[in-house]
């Protein structure tokens, strides 16, 4: 069990490592990545077993494509753009008299020293090493807390971090809701925390006792809108597609889909065909994943048998009539509540599971101004290929990122940053964004050695200042 003093202990024994070796060299931050890019690849098949035990089950191949190869590719774009982003940026002076007498303006990132990350349970692996790419890039050190849900997996990375990396490096600390509560008191120089935005509000409080400044990755309820000019049938293959991987266990994942109003037939009969596609059966298929744990189990059942009560058609697609209530484990089939209002929970209440909302529309705007009357969303999704009323989407909605004629698939770009806006985070990682995230940029500026000029605005004032001032205050 990890004690308070032990995780003030390890992080004061950062700080003071950062300090005495100075800025980290390129070549060092390549090898940190490089270090963990080597022990996911000598791990992989650990990692996918321990994922799947800590599920009840998940698929070998989502784990290795998602978790494994997904954290290499974000460590592998950042170890290739590292020597491109520390080179210092300059800027032009204002006013432009000081730089023709020589004055200088440059921008340099700086690490900041130790950052905290709070990983979380849907992808414990991806999301614990792929933002270390950036942190690495800027020269920082890191502590994490990853999630108490995945306990396999995170006891697996602790030994993966111990095997490659000092304390005075990384540090991994796992633990249950205590651990994380007083993790997040820590005075680190910057907190990453990936979750869940009713738990981002104790972090953001506990940051803000250290005024740390805090990145926060959450969710919320990214909503799809299929086009009456889309290409229907592969619109819906995709939603569902991403509906069903990981169980929708994704931040991003798409959790109610606006479909033209005679449209709601097809919707669903395509669905049921794409599905039994992809899971001719369910419960026993190696391909389809558990939800993580009872709790959450019982909470997406709760959100389908109040959809039920209150008359509202529910269709479980379940190609092989399987009985559900005799399981192992926590595996519930893909669920579509139809024409749901909002009085219902799923409609309220990120899902995070293998439940869509379908709703119907008869005017693009409308989808518009119903997306615009909740929260702003993690990821937003419009299929189609009418550029009017495309662009009329994406300029008149806000989310954190986009993606055009597929879900999910714009968190994957490790050259673009990757964050939310409002109650679905707050700053980003991944590319150049992601580095100047976790740096401080330093602004350096250096005088003209022309001194005449300065004395204009020295006292004693006379007409030549008045002269210089009023030049200055003008349109």
């Amino acid at each position: 069990m990890t004690s308070f003093d032990n995780l003030n202990e390890i992080l004061e024994k950062q700080k003071k490592a950062h300090l005495r070796d100075g800025p980290l060299s390129v070549e060092t931050r390549k090898d940190w990545i490089d270090r963990c890019i080597a022990l996911l690849i000598k791990y992989q098949n650990e990692i996918a077993e321990a994922i799947s035990e800590d599920f009840g089950h998940r698929s070998t191949e989502s784990s290795l494509l998602a978790d494994v190869a997904g954290s290499i590719g974000s460590l592998k774009s950042a170890k290739k753009n590292i020597k491109k982003w520390v080179k210092p940026e300059k800027r032009k002076v204002t006013p432009s008299i000081l730089g023709l007498l020589g004055a200088k303006l440059r921008l340099e990132h700086q690490p900041l020293g130790t950052v905290g990350v709070i990983s979380p349970w849907n992808f414990p692996v991806t999301l614990t090493f792929g933002p270390l790419g950036s942190i690495f890039a800027a020269g920082n050190r890191a502590m994490i807390k990853p999630s108490e849900f995945t306990p396999k997996t995170s006891e697996l990375m602790k030994k993966m971090f111990e095997e490659a990396f000092s304390d005075e490096e990384v540090a991994v600390f796992t633990g249950g809701p205590d651990l994380g509560e007083a993790f997040s008191l820590l005075p680190f120089d910057h907190l990453l925390f990936t979750g869940a935005t009713s738990i981002a509000k104790h972090v953001m409080r506990a940051a803000s006792e250290n005024l740390v400044p805090v990145t926060l990755e959450l969710g919320g309820k990214s909503p799809v809108i299929i086009s009456k000019k889309a290409n229907f049938d592969v619109s819906v293959n995709r939603v569902m597609a991403g509906k069903t991987m990981n169980a929708g266990q994704i931040c991003l994942a798409p959790d109610y889909v606006f479909i033209p109003k005679d449209k709601k037939e097809d919707f669903i009969a395509q669905s049921k065909k794409i599905v039994t596609e992809m899971f001719p059966s369910i419960k026993d298929n190696p391909d389809y994943t558990s939800v993580i744990n009872q709790r959450h189990y019982d909470r997406l059942q709760g959100y389908v048998e109040e959809a039920k009560e209150k008359g509202f058609e529910v269709i479980e697609i379940n190609p092989s009539n399987e009985d559900f209530n005799q399981q192992a484990h926590h595996k519930i089939p893909p669920t579509l509540i139809v024409d749901p209002d909002d009085s219902l929970a799923v409609m309220q209440e990120e899902v995070f599971g293998p439940i869509l909302s379908v709703k119907t529309y008869e005017n693009i705007e409308d989808t518009i101004d119903y997306i615009n009357s909740k929260d702003r969303p993690l990821g937003l999704y419009y299929f189609g290929d009418d550029k009017k009323e495309m662009q009329g989407v994406l300029e008149n909605t806000t989310s954190g990122g986009v993606t055009i004629n597929d879900v999910v698939f714009h968190v994957g770009q490790d050259n673009a940053p990757f964050g939310g806006v409002g109650p679905s985070g707050t700053g980003s990682y991944h590319g150049i964004e992601g580095f100047k995230n976790f740096s401080h940029t330093k602004t350096i500026y250096t005088q003209s050695r022309f001194d005449a000029l300065f004395n204009l605005f020295r006292p004693p004032y006379g007409s030549k200042a008045q002269s210089a001032i009023k030049s200055q205050i003008k349109a």
